[in-house]
């Protein structure tokens, strides 16, 4: 199965078509860290992590981790954790996003596993399907409504990718 993004509010899977939200700066075939552009290509998925302290856990396929408050991701291209979840810890020196939000965006996500298994320093790093109520553009992520996310939810396992154009 494959997820098709088709232009900038688009997502579709099998019958489904959802509006979504992409990066700021839109598509780039040759993505950056900060460039606030979505990386065109085919990717794998990751894990579904979600909020359990304001969410259940998704109907799903794929392996569903609780956000804890001490997670993040590194985002740091000088760090050897570059593009990898990691355990916040007071004197951390290195730069990451916080998965445990204050907003909801990250009440559920899901990884794009774009740079990720042979990942190059400065070409990208945190990457998901998150959750967006005004549609407004991402940092390079792709956003949906949560009732969208958990449809795709549902439907997606290990082998779907995500087709990015």
């Amino acid at each position: 199965m494959i997820i098709f993004i088709k232009n900038k509010d688009t997502l579709l899977i099998d019958d489904f078509k959802f509006r979504c939200s992409i990066g700021k700066n839109g598509f780039s075939k040759k993505k950056y860290e900060g460039d606030f552009t979505t990386p065109k290509g085919k990717f794998n998925l990751g894990n579904i992590y979600y909020r359990a302290d304001r969410v259940q856990k998704p109907l799903s396929k794929l392996r569903s981790i609780p956000i804890k408050k001490n997670m993040g991701w590194c985002d740091d291209p000088k760090s050897k954790f570059y593009n990898r979840q990691i355990k916040i810890k007071k004197n951390l020196k290195i730069r990451y996003e916080k998965l445990y939000r204050k907003d909801h965006k990250y009440d559920f996500l899901i990884l794009i596993k774009y740079n990720y298994k042979n990942t190059a320093k400065f070409r990208g790093s945190a990457i998901f399907l998150h959750l967006t109520k005004k549609y407004l553009p991402t940092k390079g992520c792709i956003a949906l409504r949560e009732k969208d996310f958990l449809i795709l939810a549902k439907l997606i396992d290990k082998k779907t990718k995500i087709k990015i154009n």
